[in-house]
């Protein structure tokens, strides 16, 4: 009995070897693929919002801990600002900023985006690049007639209401899903923060 249970024990112990084993080589082949991938992805929402600018560089001085603390003080404490993009032209200049953010308060999970920002405040909209909403209610806030509302304004913050929108500051939710409507909202206002508060220190 003690040399089965010893051999059964042996066989599951390489058996377990053998499937970690092959984890990782599967892990290390499609790791750069993968990355690759989601690079791309973001690359594309880049162009979605900061159209003019010609090349996108990583903001060295972003800090996601200073981020955190400037959101945890303000309205949006479940938005987490994720990443910092310059958007340039082909001088080098800065036009604006893409900046990433994950809001944690979508109806089924968290949803991440990109919003662009112009150097004067102005926004240039937002590019849904992860989400996972219900079809046909909250996968709406990635569609035209709802994002629209974002663009070309230089609101403070924005305000989502049910009825339609009677000022430039205010956003019509989707019919029935204003959960994820107000998810986006505070996303977009919470790079707005971000963007006073940080890289404009607070002008």
């Amino acid at each position: 009995m003690n040399k089965k249970i010893v051999h059964d024990a042996l066989v599951l112990t390489a058996f377990t070897l053998v499937l970690g084993l092959l984890l990782g080589i599967v892990y290390g082949i499609t790791k750069e693929p993968i990355a690759e991938a989601e690079k791309a992805a973001l690359d594309e929402a880049y162009r979605v919002v900061f159209e003019e600018a010609e090349t996108f560089e990583e903001d060295d001085s972003f800090d996601a801990e200073k981020a955190a603390e400037a959101l945890a003080s303000s309205e949006y404490p479940n938005d987490e600002i994720t990443a910092v993009n310059k958007a340039l032209d082909a001088s080098g200049n800065v036009l604006g900023y893409v900046l990433n953010v994950t809001s944690h308060e979508g109806s089924q999970a968290d949803i991440s985006f990109s919003v662009g920002i112009q150097d004067d405040g102005t926004l240039n909209g937002y590019s849904v690049t992860t989400i996972s909403e219900t079809p046909g209610l909250g996968m709406l806030v990635t569609e035209e007639p709802f994002y629209s509302q974002f663009e070309n304004k230089a609101e403070e913050s924005y305000d989502v209401v049910k009825t339609e929108a009677a000022a430039d500051n205010e956003i019509q939710a989707v019919t029935g899903a204003t959960i994820s409507s107000r998810a986006i909202t505070n996303g977009v206002n919470a790079c707005l923060v971000y963007f006073r508060d940080v890289l404009q220190g607070g002008n």
